[in-house]
């Protein structure tokens, strides 16, 4: 069984010879992992990582209209901004080359290849701001649902060229939580979120591969409606986010796969080596066999030493094969 095997197994919840092990592990500690093991590549295969994490293609706004609009207006508003065409250049297969060239060295791998996509929420915070976006969801619904109508076309065409380009599966990244609760109402999620991630997901399948969601935070109010979209996985099923394990093994584990359990939040970089084992242990204990691939909640933070990298991957690595 190779890694793009053990992975989709454990996505669809069949056996697997081991765990499928994964972590995000290049943003902020590409220098010291490179002068310690050469380069991040030698990093990940020496711990044998199942999967990839797979970044590129074209930006998604023409930063020199949105710019003019700031100018002219003030800020970015939904109304005003549907009156240009805010989007670059359309996709073409060029500006998905250095997703192909990152798919084809985890390819020689073996590896399970997921291209990262936009989302709707996260996508448009680069257009508005955080703040104007929540507001902005209240006072211009409308817009709102023809900015993120336009969006799911545009996610599809992304899609498309990633999927022909190798990916075995598109994440659509779109953080909707806090710590403890959603950032906006379930209703509004439902109404303006949840019918254009269903639009991009049907199309993902009907291409033959898997869709999945990456949100930070608390999104327990809509997991529900995670499933009715038909993801194949999530990440990271934040459990220091008011999400326990409890919540996913008795209602979710027959839905959807996870990815994470590592939190970089409250354990990795943060605990001593001691109660990172420990911690390390009890997710294994409690996921392990179940539909979960083991990876870190989000990108390892920058004040991770190598040291604790290094024990918790040692560990992992041991962990997955016992």
């Amino acid at each position: 069984m190779n890694s793009t095997e053990r992975v989709r197994n454990a996505i669809l919840g069949k056996p697997v010879d081991r765990q499928p092990i994964y972590g995000w592990v290049y943003a902020n500690l590409e220098e010291p992992i490179t002068e310690k093991w050469g380069s991040v590549a030698a990093f990940e295969d020496h711990y044998e990582f199942d999967a990839a994490h797979i970044f590129g293609g074209p930006g998604v706004f023409n930063q020199k209209i949105l710019g003019k609009i700031r100018e002219e207006n003030g800020e970015v508003a939904p109304d005003v901004l549907l009156e240009h065409d805010y989007y670059l250049p359309p996709q073409t297969e060029a500006s998905f080359e250095n997703i192909k060239k990152s798919i084809s060295h985890h390819k020689e791998r073996g590896r399970f290849c997921y291209v990262q996509t936009p989302g709707f929420f996260e996508c448009f915070n680069n257009a508005f701001g955080i703040e104007d976006q929540l507001a902005w969801l209240l006072m211009y619904p409308d817009e709102m649902a023809e900015l993120y109508r336009r969006h799911a076309d545009w996610v599809i065409q992304c899609a498309d060229q990633s999927i022909a380009a190798g990916a075995d599966m598109i994440h659509i990244s779109d953080d909707w939580g806090s710590q403890k609760d959603l950032m906006f109402s379930p209703e509004i999620w439902w109404e303006l979120i949840f019918p254009n991630l269903k639009k991009v997901v049907d199309h993902v399948h009907s291409k033959g591969v898997f869709a999945s969601l990456h949100s930070d935070g608390c999104v327990a109010k809509v997991l529900d409606g995670i499933a009715e979209v038909g993801f194949d996985l999530i990440h990271p099923w934040q459990e220091n986010a008011n999400m326990p394990y409890e919540l996913y093994l008795e209602k979710y584990q027959d839905k959807f796969a996870t990815l994470g359990g590592v939190c970089v939040q409250s354990a990795l970089g943060i605990l001593p080596q001691d109660k990172l084992e420990q911690e390390i242990r009890r997710v294994f204990a409690t996921l392990k066999g179940k539909r979960w691939i083991c990876c870190t909640s989000h990108f390892v933070q920058d004040h991770c030493t190598m040291e604790d990298l290094e024990f918790a991957f040692d560990l992992i690595y041991k962990l997955a094969r016992e």
